[in-house]
């Protein structure tokens, strides 16, 4: 089993060797290309880099900001609250929603009311400071808190769920339904090749270890402009 896996590994670092730079941000004024890979390939194309936490403060990634739509009166957190709903809810003034329905995958719990939900960076903001984001601009933190352009990157879940998670990455925490297990993995994987992050050691063994369970799995992402 264990040569077994080894050459799957192999193999799937030979493929992602031989892929363009999917990893790349798109050059300005181009469109970025979606990216469609195995979930085994795709955690083979991420980065391996040591994690540093020196100099993080939670303000150097602002949010929520006006959204995607500035003039909606919405912020990025209701933004997302408002896409995900399984039943819409009434907005009343200044984007107070009220009613509406929603399902936090992480541990399969509808919910009906939006003050019970958290919207989650599925890569925490401290674990994407220790990745890369250390040494982006500050409007490129921005960009990466309230990113909208990819779904996988902001998703509503319980409070509850969230601040179990905190900062931690698929090493340390993984969703309490064995039904998310497969989608977390890909979504994870999925943001940080979008944002050209790294994983450490831990964090990709796990991500392998996710993805040997997972056949069939596709990753789907969009580099970052």
């Amino acid at each position: 089993m264990m040569i077994m896996m080894r050459a799957a590994v192999a193999a799937a670092a030979a493929l992602a060797l031989s892929l363009p730079a999917a990893t790349a941000h798109a050059a300005e004024g181009e469109r970025a290309v979606p990216q469609v890979l195995p979930i085994g390939v795709a955690v083979t194309a991420l980065p391996v880099a040591v994690e540093d936490r020196t100099g993080y403060r939670r303000t150097s990634f602002r949010h929520w900001n006006a959204g995607d739509v500035p003039d909606d009166g919405c912020n990025t957190r209701q933004e997302v609250l408002l896409s995900e709903a399984v039943d819409y809810p009434s907005i009343g003034p200044g984007c107070v929603l009220s009613g509406g329905s929603w399902e936090s995958y992480y541990d399969e719990v509808s919910v009906t009311d939006a003050s019970r939900l958290d919207i989650d960076h599925m890569v925490p903001l401290a674990e994407a400071w220790d990745s890369g984001a250390s040494a982006w601009t500050a409007a490129r933190r921005e960009a990466y808190a309230n990113d909208q352009g990819q779904a996988a990157s902001l998703v509503a879940v319980t409070a509850r769920t969230n601040r179990s998670k905190a900062d931690q990455d698929p090493s340390q925490w993984l969703p309490p339904s064995p039904e998310a297990l497969c989608r977390y993995g890909a979504e994870w994987t999925a943001t940080k090749l979008r944002w050209g992050l790294a994983v450490d050691e831990a964090e990709q063994q796990r991500l392998w270890d996710i993805a040997a369970g997972c056949g069939g799995t596709e990753v789907e992402f969009t580099p970052a402009p």
